[in-house]
């Protein structure tokens, strides 16, 4: 499966990545993307920016080496009431919020408490997707967790660093059994690189490979075209995007 959009992506502004916004976008062209995410880590995450660098992205260009440039942030869970680290005021300026496990915010716990966090993260509204769910840290639901994403419209993701087995070891089986709940269930996909160094900003052969074997249907998949994912921004009440009205 062949992807034009990268939902995940990191700058050094997250503190322990290494690519300027610049690089990471010339490196997306390099790779074929039309667009994709910029998601440095929310301020609750050691060594990410405040709160004011998210809410500053108004002032960047909408395209980097013709490669469209969504404002987005990878926010932390922080409780089982399913709050994020994201300022209220940022919910407007934002194209595009994932949320995510990080063990230096959310300890580790159990199944249902991790269950019941993902839920009330999905139903608070506030997320357009659920980041590196593959990790065996933190054991969930797949059924619960996928049908509640499924009926609020909310994006599990694949993550192809996860798929490296470098970090969160032992999640490759997982996303697999993930992705494929996911397909039963009619779950939207999408596909992030997780990229801490410009290179891997639209290398998704790993993420590529799980979703051809399990057999998903491309129009499950939002990053599979531009225009499938600006069609998903559509259907959370994202602002609409001038700019990317011909993508």
């Amino acid at each position: 499966m062949k992807f034009e959009v990268d939902t995940h992506t990191h700058t050094y502004a997250s503190g322990h990545a290494y690519s300027t916004l610049i690089e990471n976008a010339k490196s997306a062209s390099e790779n074929g993307l039309k667009v994709f995410c910029s998601t440095d880590h929310a301020e609750t995450m050691p060594g990410a920016p405040h709160y004011w660098f998210f809410a500053n992205q108004q002032i960047l260009p909408r395209f980097l080496s013709d490669v469209g440039v969504i404002r987005g942030i990878e926010s932390n869970i922080l409780n089982v009431a399913g709050e994020v680290d994201i300022h209220p005021t940022l919910d407007v300026k934002l194209d595009w919020v994932i949320a995510s496990f990080h063990e230096p915010v959310f300890p580790s716990k159990d199944k249902a408490t991790h269950t019941e966090a993902l839920i009330n993260v999905i139903k608070s509204g506030r997320v357009d997707a659920l980041g590196h769910l593959g990790n065996p840290s933190f054991d969930f639901d797949f059924h619960k967790v996928l049908t509640c994403a499924k009926e609020h419209n909310v994006a599990v993701e694949i993550n192809n660093s996860s798929l490296k087995g470098h970090s969160r070891v032992g999640s490759v089986e997982r996303c697999y059994e993930i992705a494929m709940v996911a397909k039963e269930v009619g779950t939207y996909i999408t596909t992030g690189s997780d990229a801490h160094f410009c290179v891997d900003i639209g290398r998704l052969e790993k993420a590529s490979d799980l979703l051809d074997k399990v057999g998903m249907p491309t129009s499950q998949v939002i990053t599979h075209t531009a225009k499938q994912f600006m069609a998903f921004l559509e259907l959370r009440k994202r602002a609409p995007i001038a700019e990317f009205e011909h993508l």
